[in-house]
């Protein structure tokens, strides 16, 4: 019997991959020209670089598990977003309504940070973040990303699937939902000011959702630790679904068998489903869905369902009836 390989929507050929090998070396290279640099404003002397190393930043509380090894299971159709596009062009409307929000966003407090798991659970907990991060199988994974405004970029992030945090939860037999929080911080966080925005953040999954293979607890990108103003210390990631799903730098974590109303399903649900799976053809009242615009580059591409990743999620939506899958 001869075997035939079905490719799938995301494949593409090897010889278009980018060697993980120079990813890697072109980080290590950066990382010896900083300490060759602190050492260098020491003049060389030993009582240079110590007071040098004195005044430089701490150090991320898990800069040590990055970078993680690369999965290949998930390969792109497209080359990576270069950092600098994919870390200062965010939504984060907790900082800001504009996509500029870096800068602000450097004044959310990363530590201490703890997640609280709660609802229909076998114990309810609260847990220090990076003590959790550590417990997790952490790799990393090059994903699409698009967003229901129309563009798109790929990432490599690093984390964990989120199934490993469903183990660690312990939720009940009965539990069918899990409904996360976004930090809410009116310290630093002028864009809570806004009120007539349902704070604070909330997005939610079917617990099949929360456990298939694609879905992913983000901790870093580019092989560091994830940026503020992309979801720090915490995020998810559903690459299958339209970014605003994928509710960044996460406090709560709730299990329930109710079905929770998310963020943008509040403010606007003819427009902004539960469900938000990536579909060309079902177009938004602003932006059109069957081309997206590649960030950094004049590209358009065709947009394709559920974001390429139909082999992967496709079936836990075919016996779900009368549902808004998209958008």
């Amino acid at each position: 019997m001869m075997l035939i390989k079905k490719n799938r929507g995301w494949d593409i050929k090897e010889c278009h991959l980018t060697d993980e090998s120079h990813f890697r070396n072109r980080r290590n290279l950066i990382k010896g020209l900083a300490a060759g640099s602190i050492l260098a404003a020491g003049g060389g002397s030993l009582l240079g670089s110590t007071s040098a190393l004195a005044n430089a930043p701490s150090p991320h509380p898990i800069e040590d598990l990055f970078p993680s090894k690369l999965n290949p299971a998930y390969p792109l159709d497209r080359e990576l977003t270069l950092e600098k596009y994919a870390t200062s062009y965010c939504n984060f409307y907790e900082f800001g309504s504009s996509k500029n929000i870096t800068d602000e966003a450097q004044a959310m407090k990363l530590e201490p940070w703890t997640i609280t798991f709660d609802g229909m659970v076998e114990n309810e907990k609260k847990v220090d973040v990076y003590d959790l991060i550590r417990q997790m199988p952490m790799e990393e994974r090059t994903y699409r990303h698009r967003c229901v405004e129309a563009w798109s970029m790929a990432v490599p992030w690093t984390g964990f699937a989120m199934k490993s945090l469903i183990d660690f939860a312990k939720p009940l037999s009965g539990a069918k939902y899990v409904r996360m929080e976004t930090l809410e911080d009116k310290d630093t966080m002028p864009g809570l000011s806004a009120f007539w925005y349902p704070w604070p953040y909330v997005e939610g999954l079917t617990i099949e959702e929360a456990t298939n293979d694609l879905t992913f607890m983000a901790t870093g990108i580019y092989g560091k630790p994830m940026p503020k103003q992309n979801g720090a210390p915490i995020r998810l990631v559903t690459p299958w679904k339209y970014g605003f799903k994928s509710i960044k730098s996460i406090v709560r974590i709730t299990f329930t068998d109710e079905r929770p109303v998310s963020y943008w399903e509040e403010i606007q649900a003819s427009e902004y489903g539960f469900w938000a799976n990536v579909n060309p053809d079902v177009p938004h009242p602003r932006w059109p869905q069957s081309h997206e615009r590649v960030l950094g580059t004049n590209q358009r591409v065709p947009t394709m369902l559920y974001n390429g990743y139909g082999d992967y999620v496709a079936d836990m939506y075919k016996n779900i009836k009368n549902e808004k899958l998209f958008m």
